[in-house]
């Protein structure tokens, strides 16, 4: 058995980063969706499922935050894509003034995440839930992808969110060391950015998946925030 291998993200870094941040709320420069609109799409994905069952691939926070309650799960494969820190966060995990980064899937590479199996009783609405969880302007709806995933099981078909930019949403290229630098920085009302890194990273290998990307980028955090704590300066964008 592989030896457990010890976060660079301690509680006491990622403690560091947390402090009360009020929600800005939505961005008033774009249309939020609508309970129809919303309803319609989970419809629709509701059909594309068929009478098979509805699997989620999960690469980032829904892995330790779903807010339902999966009757199944499986380590999942899934070749063509890769998951990235790319999605700028002005809210939730960041502020407008300082904005944190949120992960994706991209084109290219592999993604070992987790399948998640929703039950079947009342489909749309879980549906309709999750899309809410994930979606909050027009446009939004268009980040969903079928993905085949591969698992000990045999291939699924699994429903990936954030797999494409939205308009409200564009993906961001940045190097790591950019990434850590935002990451380190930004706190929204649902807590530190370095926490949802860290989030993930322990649930991940819970699963046994080690992403190396990741365990560099929690180790380029976790060095920046020393830095921070070293001149006893908050986290601020502009140090």
């Amino acid at each position: 058995m592989p030896k457990a291998r010890l976060p660079s993200l301690t509680p006491e870094l990622v403690a560091f980063c947390e402090r009360g941040v009020a929600d800005c709320g939505p961005d008033p420069r774009h249309i939020r969706l609508t309970d129809a609109e919303v309803s319609d799409k989970a419809a629709e994905l509701d059909r594309a499922c068929g009478d098979g069952p509805l699997w989620l691939f999960a690469y980032g926070s829904l892995i330790w935050k779903p807010e339902f309650e999966a009757i199944e799960t499986r380590r999942a494969t899934v070749h063509g894509w890769h998951r990235s820190f790319s999605m700028e966060l002005p809210r939730w995990r960041g502020s407008p003034e300082q904005p944190g980064q949120m992960m994706v899937i991209e084109r290219g590479g592999t993604c070992l995440g987790v399948a998640l199996r929703l039950p079947e009783t009342d489909r749309p609405e879980q549906l309709f839930r999750m899309l809410y969880r994930e979606a909050e302007y027009q446009g939004d709806l268009d980040n969903t992808r079928w993905l085949n995933a591969e698992t000990a099981h045999g291939r699924i078909r699994a429903l990936a969110f954030w797999a494409a930019p939205t308009p409200c949403f564009p993906f961001l290229k940045l190097s790591p060391e950019e990434t850590a630098r935002r990451i380190a920085r930004a706190c929204g009302h649902l807590g530190s950015n370095a926490a949802y890194l860290s989030n993930t990273v322990a649930k991940l290998e819970e699963f046994g998946i080690r992403d190396r990307n990741l365990w560099h980028l929690e180790k380029l955090v976790a060095e920046e925030i020393r830095r921070l704590m070293d001149s006893e300066a908050p986290p601020t964008a502009t140090q």
